[in-house]
């Protein structure tokens, strides 16, 4: 049995993803941010622990737990937990950006980096990031969200290069528009760390509250199922692809990168957008 930390399963893909796992036979190890959420998840029959990817200390004792619980035995890391920051890039300050980056980037990577170790010692394992269509291309407002998963798309090319040979794998998972709370959370960021009424970008900001706070999902959505289908492939696969892309936005975007200018991709972008 393949045993799978994960990280940000209070809602969304991740919870998604662990009962799911679970359901199907994995040994499922996972964390989120709130002590009530793991007491939830506890509940409902999950081996669950507090992680906050803000803190060293947190991200260490999560480990520590992984490691007992496991028997050393950790053949999976999906690292899944992050939150998206709207706001033009000139106004976010640079506690936010600090903040963005602190949960999305260094948090995830450190943990990846007291996990390595282990994999190495088995001589084998899969590390999984859930990324983003928003780690190859960039849509406006999204502009610290877009630098956190460009940042881990470089990472992860990186350690792809240095860990050859290691028997571990290092795998993107590259979802567009999936269905779950991300938009809800993007929303309170968006009220609590961007001064929509007094920026030059007013006018758009009063369509995006409008939008976010709106029902109905945006066109090509899917659940997170899709997703969850994605890593299944991404920890079975003999030969795992480098990267899995998510949706038809994901896939078409990608397509595009590749072949207009980046005029032309600007103009698509910008529509978007």
């Amino acid at each position: 049995m393949k045993n799978i930390l994960i990280t940000g399963c209070s809602t969304g893909i991740g919870y998604f993803c662990a009962k799911e796992l679970q359901k199907d036979g994995y040994r499922v190890l996972a964390t989120c941010r709130y002590e009530k959420d793991v007491k939830r998840l506890q509940d409902e029959g999950l081996e669950a622990y507090k992680l906050d990817l803000r803190s060293s200390k947190s991200i260490q004792s999560a480990v520590d737990w992984a490691v007992e619980k496991s028997d050393g035995k950790i053949s999976v890391l999906f690292n899944n937990g992050a939150y998206g920051q709207p706001g033009a890039v000139e106004d976010l300050s640079r506690e936010v950006l600090k903040e963005q980056f602190e949960t999305n980037v260094f948090g995830t990577q450190e943990l990846t980096n007291l996990i390595l170790p282990i994999m190495r010692k088995n001589g084998f394992g899969r590390v999984v990031y859930n990324s983003s269509v928003l780690g190859y291309v960039s849509l406006a407002y999204r502009g610290a969200y877009n630098a956190s998963k460009y940042a881990i798309e470089g990472l992860c090319d990186t350690m792809r290069l240095e860990l050859y040979g290691s028997g571990i794998d290092i795998i993107l998972i590259e979802p567009g528009p999936i269905r779950s709370d991300f938009r809800k959370n993007a929303l309170k960021k968006l009220k609590e760390n961007i001064d929509t009424k007094n920026s030059a970008h007013a006018k758009v900001y009063e369509k995006t509250l409008n939008r976010l706070e709106g029902e109905g999902d945006i066109p090509f959505t899917l659940g997170e199922d899709a997703v969850y289908k994605a890593l299944i492939r991404a920890i079975t696969d003999n030969r795992a692809k480098q990267r899995y892309r998510v949706t038809l936005p994901a896939k078409l975007l990608w397509f595009l990168r590749r072949f207009l200018s980046t005029k032309l991709l600007d103009v698509v972008l910008r529509k978007a957008s």
